[in-house]
């Protein structure tokens, strides 16, 4: 965990750069795809998920060791093809790993968040999941341990493997021509993350496109079908931690008013979408029908709104810098104290942005708790080893107790 702590603050630069170049693009070319509360809720995502990837959060239940260990046939040497060899078999990992997210309706919940952005940029790429606590991964890795590749490998790929999936999350690209039957490019992956009929769950694929053509998954972007994104079932909020459980609630709804004891059990299990059918005369959902006319989520901010977001998501972000570059020297408690701390935060004031009416007070309780967490005396040593940072936080905090006592009684919802 200290190492992927450690590549991380190497990493987000350059996400942040190529964001950068791509909203400026958007803007001298007047082709914006960028919208300010959807982009704040997508970095907030990101927020989230390497939080949970550096803290550990997920219950191994099958581990690529074990399966090595037990199905090994051949023993590559170490070398350059070694390393393609395991590359290729992560990527084929992945596009069924990510196939079976798409098409199994409990497992579509670890997966949606993805998806859940209503515009289509690198931004959105972040979006990346809380909510796969268990991890079974290693079973689409079969193939990589019958041909003995080592896990340290494995390790040294896999996150090479999900960054390099990140520059093809853009408008901007049209077709690469010969690359086009190769690797995953933006035309393709505008496909995979639009709505409209021909292009649900097409090009599953993370690097090489060749998973989608072999397994008949692919579809190529057509000029008279411009692809439209999001979910069928919106999901009507920036909160990104709503976001990644929605879908399980939802589940555990239909779960529980249905009276077939069978629904009651498969329903997990089913195809992404599927209902039983007396919870769907009884409790429906609206489902996008109408893509012309689709109306993305927003509410009429003020400039002055915008720029407590922009205040909140800003100071969070310097939380967790601190979090990252000081990883290794912090203790295990403390590591998990801050990254809930962190994990609060973000849930306020994203909750803030939905104009929740009680997220206000869910606010003033944040900021008042977590000032008890600073004078706490297992945390002295922030004051004496970080001691403007501990000053900043506390400004924060203070500030986030002051923002929603003004702000308590125009939230609406």
């Amino acid at each position: 965990m200290d190492t992927y702590a450690a590549i991380l603050l190497w990493v987000i630069p350059g996400f942040w750069v190529l964001m950068t170049i791509e909203i400026l693009y958007g803007h001298f070319t007047n082709k914006q795809t960028y919208s300010f509360m959807d982009t704040i809720s997508s970095l907030s995502s990101g927020m989230t998920n390497l939080l949970k990837d550096s803290l550990g959060l997920v219950l191994i239940i099958v581990s690529y060791p074990y399966i090595l260990d037990s199905i090994a046939v051949f023993n590559l040497e170490s070398s350059l093809t070694l390393y393609f060899v395991a590359f290729i078999c992560i990527d084929f990992a992945s596009y069924w790993n990510h196939r079976l997210n798409h098409k199994v309706n409990i497992f579509w919940n670890r997966h949606v968040i993805h998806h859940s952005s209503e515009e289509f940029n690198m931004a959105c790429a972040l979006r990346q999941s809380i909510s796969a606590w268990i991890g079974f991964g290693a079973i689409f890795l079969i193939p990589a341990a019958i041909f003995g590749i080592p896990p340290n490998i494995i390790n040294v790929l896999a996150p090479l493997h999900l960054f390099a999936q990140f520059w093809y999350h853009t408008q901007h690209i049209g077709k690469l021509g010969f690359l086009e039957y190769i690797i995953v490019t933006p035309s393709q992956h505008r496909v995979h993350h639009a709505i409209n009929p021909i292009y649900i769950d097409k090009n599953l694929s993370a690097i090489f496109c060749i998973w989608d053509r072999i397994f008949g998954t692919f579809q190529e972007e057509l000029d008279e079908e411009a692809p439209v994104y999001g979910v069928l079932k919106p999901v009507n909020t920036w909160n990104p931690i709503f976001i990644n459980f929605q879908h399980a609630y939802h589940l555990i709804q239909d779960a529980y008013n249905t009276r077939s004891i069978k629904d009651k059990l498969r329903l997990w299990f089913m195809p992404t979408g599927w209902r039983p059918s007396d919870v769907i005369e009884k409790f429906p959902r609206p489902i996008i029908t109408d893509l012309e006319n689709r109306v993305k989520y927003n509410h009429n901010y003020s400039n002055k709104f915008k720029w407590i977001a922009l205040f909140h998501f800003i100071s969070i972000n310097i939380l967790v810098f601190f979090f990252l570059s000081n990883f290794s020297y912090l203790s295990t408690s403390f590591q998990i104290s801050f990254g809930f701390v962190i994990f609060a935060s973000i849930f306020g004031f994203t909750s803030f942005l939905d104009l929740y009416a009680w997220a206000s007070k869910f606010e003033i309780f944040r900021g008042i708790a977590c000032i008890f967490f600073l004078v706490h005396p297992s945390n002295e040593f922030l004051i004496e080893n970080y001691f403007f940072f501990y000053i900043y936080m506390f400004i924060y905090f203070i500030c986030t107790i002051l923002i929603s006592i003004t702000y308590r009684n125009k939230l609406k919802k």
